[in-house]
This record gives C-alpha cells, sequence and structure tokens, in this order.
C-alpha cells in the first residue's frame, strides 16, 4: 500500500533538498509526492523541474500564498492513493517510518489520523512533538515537547494529529470536510481532529515512525504577530463551530479564564493588542465558519471528548 505525500511550499527551497533525499528513501512506499507552492519567490520550483525522484512529483502552482489547510486540501482533492501523509517541507523522514504508519492506520477501520514521533531537528535527543492536547481552556498543547527522544515508545491514543507529520484516510477525510479552508493556519490540524472525534474515530501515535522537524520555518518564529493574531481567531473558530451550546454553557467560566489568561501572557510579550484583534475577528467573522452539525447519535462521542478535556486540564493545573 502506498501513500500520497502532501507538502506545502512557500519559498522553502532551502528544506527540498534534504527533504525529497529522505523520501527517496521512502520511495517503495511512496506513490505520489504532491507540492502545493503557495506562490513562492525563490527558486523552489526550478528546484524541484530540475532535480529527478524515484517517484512520481506532481505540482500545484498558486499565484499567491493560500495558506496551509487550502494547500493540503488542493493536495488531498489531487491526490491518488487513499493514505495521505500530510508532511511539512521543513522536513526528513527516517527510513522505514512510513510503513509503520501505513501498517497502523490500516489495522482498523475506525482509526482516523496516525501522528509520526517529530524530533526536533537541531537536536535529535528531544522530541518536538508526539500529537497535540486540548483542554477546556481552549488550550492546544504539543505532547513531549522538549522531553528526551527516548520517551513515549508506545502506541496510544491522541487528541490530535499534528498536520507537519502525519497520515490520514482520504476516505475519512472527505467525509468529514477535510481541513477548513477559512483557517488557512494553525489550529486546522485540531479542529479536524474534535470533528474526527465526534464522529467516533481515534488518532494514534506512531512512535516507530520518526520525523526531524525544523519547526516555524514559514512562520518565522514561535512568537510573531502573524501567527499570534491567526491562532487567537482560529481558537475562537474551532470553540464556536464544534462545542455544542450545552457543553458551551458547561464549560464557559474555563473558556473565559483560558482566553483571558492568554491574553495576559501575550500582553507580557508584547503582542496583547495582536491577541485582541485575533479574538474580535474570529468573534465578527464566526458566522463565516461553516458549524458541525450536531447528531444526537453523536452524544456518546461528545460526552468521551469532554471528558478527555477534563482529564486534559486537570493534567495541565498539576504541572
Amino acid at each position: 500500500m502506498k501513500v500520497s505525500v502532501v507538502t506545502p511550499n512557500y519559498n522553502g527551497e532551502r528544506f527540498l533538498k534534504a527533504f525529497f533525499e529522505s523520501l527517496n528513501g521512502e520511495s517503495e512506499h511512496i506513490g505520489e509526492v504532491i507540492i502545493i507552492d503557495n506562490g513562492s519567490k525563490d527558486n523552489s520550483l526550478e528546484f524541484i523541474r530540475n532535480n529527478s525522484f524515484d517517484f512520481s512529483v506532481i505540482v500545484i502552482e498558486n499565484q499567491e500564498n493560500r495558506g496551509f489547510a487550502p494547500a493540503v486540501n488542493q493536495g488531498i482533492l489531487k491526490a491518488k492513493y487513499e493514505y495521505i501523509f500530510s508532511l511539512n517541507n521543513d522536513t526528513e523522514v527516517k527510513k522505514g517510518s512510513i510503513k509503520h504508519m501505513v501498517d497502523l492506520i490500516s489495522s482498523r477501520q475506525d482509526i482516523f489520523s496516525v501522528q509520526a514521533k517529530m524530533l526536533q531537528y537541531d537536536n535529535k535527543d528531544l522530541i518536538d512533538d508526539v500529537g497535540d492536547e486540548y483542554n477546556l481552556l481552549a488550550w492546544t498543547k504539543k505532547t513531549g515537547e522538549n522531553h528526551p527522544s527516548d520517551e513515549y515508545v508506545e502506541v496510544g491514543e491522541i487528541f490530535s494529529s499534528c498536520a507537519g507529520a502525519a497520515l490520514y484516510k482520504k476516505s475519512l477525510l472527505e467525509e468529514l470536510g477535510m481541513f477548513d479552508d477559512k483557517y488557512f493556519a494553525y489550529m486546522e490540524d485540531v479542529d479536524l481532529a474534535i470533528r474526527s472525534k465526534i464522529n467516533g474515530y481515534h488518532n494514534l501515535l506512531c512512535p516507530q515512525a520518526v520525523v526531524y522537524h525544523i519547526g516555524s520555518a514559514t512562520s518565522g518564529s514561535r512568537h510573531n504577530e502573524f501567527k499570534v493574531r491567526l491562532a487567537a481567531r482560529n481558537n475562537v473558530w474551532t470553540v464556536y463551530k464544534n462545542i455544542p451550546i450545552p457543553l458551551k454553557i458547561l464549560n464557559f467560566i474555563f473558556l473565559f479564564l483560558g482566553f483571558l489568561i492568554k491574553y495576559i501572557f501575550f500582553l507580557k510579550k508584547g503582542f496583547g493588542p495582536v491577541y485582541l484583534s485575533g479574538i474580535k475577528e474570529g468573534l465578527s467573522r464566526r458566522n463565516e465558519i461553516q458549524k458541525t452539525k450536531f447528531h444526537w447519535k453523536n452524544t456518546i462521542n461528545y460526552l468521551k471528548m469532554e471528558y478527555r478535556l477534563i482529564i486534559n486540564t486537570i493534567k495541565f493545573l498539576k504541572r
């Protein structure tokens, strides 16, 4: 069983040599690599055209930066294979990883996604991300970040796979509506994971699959105006579209405190007004977002998700 690798690219020429070399080592498991170029101004396209690879490379050229979520969706729609490997361009894949991910995701029909063990590119002894968690404060946390790389060695349930190195089933992506184009970037994978959990699917960590990740290669830093504003806006949308009214009421105080604490944090970082502008945009434009339809048949899944959010909040408060 082969996969379609789907990778957005925006001025990522400096990463492409190492990226493609690592994929060449996985060529027997790759049916195609789809690069969605978001209007790069560097020589990314020339590099791809002037090099040969051990698999088919398809390039979708956008005239402008359409964002991560829309670009990945373009790749998904173009893909020929059932398994979609969403992979950042600033990564290297360890040999054998794709097979481990395919073996795991194909083992059960109720698995929606499989997350690779992401290690820090500049310090491979430390974890970058082994799955994203979400809690009642509407905070997302990278599991395992800065922990030793020899931790998290068992397959296990995670709240959300990070779309920087995650394998999805195309049929389920289409069933759930894929990534939300409106998000542009940030939180789109958590939003998708929530929808998968509402519908009874599971997201798993595959620790045998290893991907080395540089991180913040496109946005430029961990905190900047662009990232802070979009993440704040998208977090509002994630709550608005996916959480039914009874749970919004039940969790209101936690949600309020979560956004307030984040504002104070970013205020100290010098991004307070930017964070508020993202919140205001999220609220003012919320009706542009298509809400996840509530079905009574999914009630037990909502309750399971609420339980997970409670557990994640307790773990966070005990830190």
